[in-house]
């Protein structure tokens, strides 16, 4: 159980693609770190010997998560203590909304860039949050309290906009009912 104030974050680090460090692909034991906190909260994947630059992990790494929460959580993937590609993963993609429920397990792809900020592969994961009982909103806010958020936010309705959301069936798969959310765009922390 997560202590008083903070979040359990369960990352299953699945995959990366296209690794590569000063312009060749890694050769071998690439490994994943997440981070919620520079210093103190953080876990990491075992090497991947075999994989090379499509290394492959499929591992839970359990981090806390402070509450009320950074704007972002880091993900890095290391060869030895060389940084091959690094994300800041922002929290509101997976914990905030109010309209999900606290264990919805969230499927994310993200582009890593290097320590120039060079593009340099993507890193594949699913995180889900536990701990709190706050209905999954990072403001404390009740599911209805965020219903009402959202209908502010939205004109009136109490329909979550579906900004880059899936659709089934004419219908936004955003905020429950519509199963796990896969084929995420990938991006960087700058969305460009």
């Amino acid at each position: 159980m997560a202590a008083a104030g903070t979040r359990t974050l369960e990352f299953t680090i699945l995959s990366a693609e296209e690794l590569r460090l000063e312009g060749r692909p890694v050769k071998k034991n690439a490994f994943a770190v997440v981070k919620t906190d520079p210093f103190i909260n953080s876990g990491s994947t075992r090497a991947d010997s075999d994989g090379g630059s499509y290394p492959q992990w499929n591992e839970k790494v359990v981090v806390e998560m402070p509450m009320p929460p950074a704007n972002s959580v880091t993900l890095e993937v290391r060869s030895g203590n060389r940084v091959v590609g690094a994300v800041a993963v922002p929290v509101s993609d997976f914990l905030g909304d109010g309209l999900t429920p606290e264990d919805y397990l969230h499927f994310l792809s993200y582009r890593l860039r290097d320590p120039r900020g060079v593009k340099n592969g993507i890193i594949n994961f699913s995180v889900r949050v536990r701990g709190g009982g706050g209905g999954g909103s990072i403001y404390g806010c009740s599911p209805a309290a965020g219903k009402k958020v959202v209908e502010a936010e939205c004109g009136g309705s109490s329909t979550p906009p579906s900004w880059g959301v899936p659709m089934v069936d004419g219908r936004s798969n955003y905020g429950g009912g519509g199963g796990v959310v896969t084929g995420v765009p990938v991006w960087g922390s700058s969305r460009a």
